[in-house]
């Protein structure tokens, strides 16, 4: 347990059951009344986002869990292989638990796994991956009718929007939280 003066920005509270990470906080003292909490949180499991409001002072109780970095081996057709690195043991995670980030993984890539008891909630990359252009078609010189950007397929099978000066075998900078493309990498 703890109190809404304790909440702090990635702390994972259990709310009717369910598991919700605080994306974003406020605390509030009106002129008039009492002091609250203003709150954005995340649904663990669904990613539905809403806003809730605490009275200041109040308990939450608070879940435990459990981030661990995990190395990604390989996809075994229905699940993803994780390995720990410090005990090498290999964990089965459901390709509906790992979700979008599958598009950004290559293997033997360091993430996060996250787990409350035992059981995986998510896997968590970077705020970056590099990644190779397995194919783009060649930009024209004059061909801005799409602001200046272009499909581009990544390593990973994952399509992103990049700038017309890109080509196949160029390696660039993605976030993978949304696929948004960042920067070239340079070659050394």
């Amino acid at each position: 347990m703890a109190s809404t003066n304790d909440l702090k920005n990635g702390l994972v509270l259990n709310i009717d059951g369910q598991l919700w990470t605080v994306v974003n906080f406020q605390h509030v003292k009106p002129g008039k009344g009492g002091a609250f909490v203003r709150t954005t949180l995340k649904n663990v499991l669904s990613g539905k986002v809403v806003d809730k409001t605490f009275n200041a002072g109040v308990k939450v109780d608070t879940a435990n869990v459990d981030r661990r970095e995990m190395t990604y081996l390989y996809n075994d057709g229905t699940d993803y292989v994780f390995m720990e690195p410090d005990t090498y043991d290999q964990v089965n995670i459901s390709g509906d638990v790992v979700g979008d980030a599958a598009n950004y993984m290559l293997e033997n890539s360091a993430v996060v796994v996250a787990r409350h008891d035992g059981n995986p909630l998510y896997v968590e990359l970077p705020a970056s991956v590099e990644l190779e252009i397995s194919h783009t078609d060649p930009g024209l010189q004059g061909d801005r009718s799409t602001g200046g950007t272009k499909p581009a397929t990544l390593e990973t099978g994952a399509e992103v929007q990049v700038p017309l000066f890109l080509n196949t075998g160029d390696k660039v900078k993605v976030d993978p939280r949304d696929g948004r493309y960042l920067s070239r990498v340079s070659s050394k």
